[in-house]
């Protein structure tokens, strides 16, 4: 089962299109993982969260608690702990800029201040620059997770957002180090045409200090994300032709990039045996979801039935942990 999978991992991302219940899936992940006595850090990155209405509390942009001993019924008395935050992608691209225009008025002259705020200020609306920061925090989940967590489980974007953030640690740590080539062959021609013998000012080392720790958390991101033994993907659909259709490119994507998708979820199954319109609803997922196991056929295969009231709350997310398990000894 599906908590069988994840139990060895550090890094669980749950994605898939818009509104096949990938929320409610990674809470339930993440509760049913606290169940067995983890300490369980679940993060949305998505741009409308979802976690505050699902577990009725408020979460921030900083770490809470959904779930603590109190909470949660244990297995074998070894309940852990969940804690939840939400990426705010505004107030993080505000701090990521901010922090950026700091080390710019220490390492550049003053003449340079007024063109590098213009620069910032166009900057905070320019592709790539929102994805950018969100996957900064990612990098910072992921570490903090190392340190004090024994799981993080991500509640993704919707699928192609997911894709362009993932895709990037790879692409900004090359940014990086081309940047930083760039630099050695400019200050060996500096010190060339001064005669210094190839000496560094304070500032030119700041910056690449400063350089050299962005190209090594993408690339330690992209080395966890790409190690299956630490991290999986978890795809989440609805029996239905068009998130199946997703899924398979979803799939076909993600193993191009080289992160390894460890299960998929067939959520909100209809009912067999409920009446002649479920009962061709049923044969109708049936067909789709042959389809899909002809097209993605080595990958587990979890089906979640329709299951009755709202998903809110720990009594909720609880009844849809019991069917993502057994749960672990």
């Amino acid at each position: 089962m599906l908590l069988d999978l994840i139990t060895s991992r550090r890094v669980v991302f749950v994605g898939g299109k818009g509104g096949v219940g990938k929320t409610s899936v990674a809470a339930a992940l993440a509760l049913g993982r606290a169940r067995s006595g983890a300490r369980v850090l679940l993060v949305s990155t998505d741009p409308a969260h979802n976690l505050g209405h699902l577990w009725g509390r408020p979460v921030g942009d900083e770490p809470v608690r959904l779930a603590g001993p109190g909470d949660i019924v244990p297995r074998a008395g070894a309940a852990g702990h969940v804690d939840g935050l939400e990426i705010d992608p505004e107030r993080t691209v505000e701090q990521h800029l901010s922090a950026v225009a700091e080390t710019m008025r220490r390492l550049l002259p003053e003449r340079m201040h007024a063109p590098a705020a213009r620069h910032l200020q166009l900057a905070r609306q320019a592709p790539g620059t929102h994805e950018s920061a969100v996957l900064e925090r990612i990098a910072e989940a992921v570490e903090l997770a190392e340190e004090a967590y024994d799981l993080v489980v991500f509640d993704t974007a919707p699928s192609g957002h997911t894709l362009r953030l993932l895709a990037l640690p790879e692409q900004l740590t090359s940014w990086t180090e081309a940047l930083l080539a760039n630099r050695d062959r400019s200050e060996r021609f500096g010190a060339a045409v001064r005669g210094l013998g190839g000496g560094e000012s304070d500032r030119d080392a700041e910056l690449r200090r400063i350089l050299l720790r962005r190209r090594d958390r993408f690339s330690r991101l992209r080395e966890v994300v790409t190690d299956p033994a630490r991290t999986g993907f978890v795809l989440v659909l609805t029996a239905e032709v068009l998130p199946i259709a997703e899924t398979v490119e979803v799939y076909e994507k993600l193993t191009g990039l080289g992160v390894g998708v460890a299960a998929l979820v067939a959520n909100r199954r209809s009912p067999a045996g409920a009446g002649e319109l479920l009962d061709r609803r049923r044969r109708l997922e049936d067909e789709h979801l042959a389809r899909l196991r002809q097209r993605v056929p080595d990958v587990p295969l979890l089906e979640v039935p329709l299951l009755p009231g709202d998903l809110v709350g720990t009594k909720a997310l609880a009844a849809l942990a019991d069917r993502l398990g057994p749960f672990p000894s």
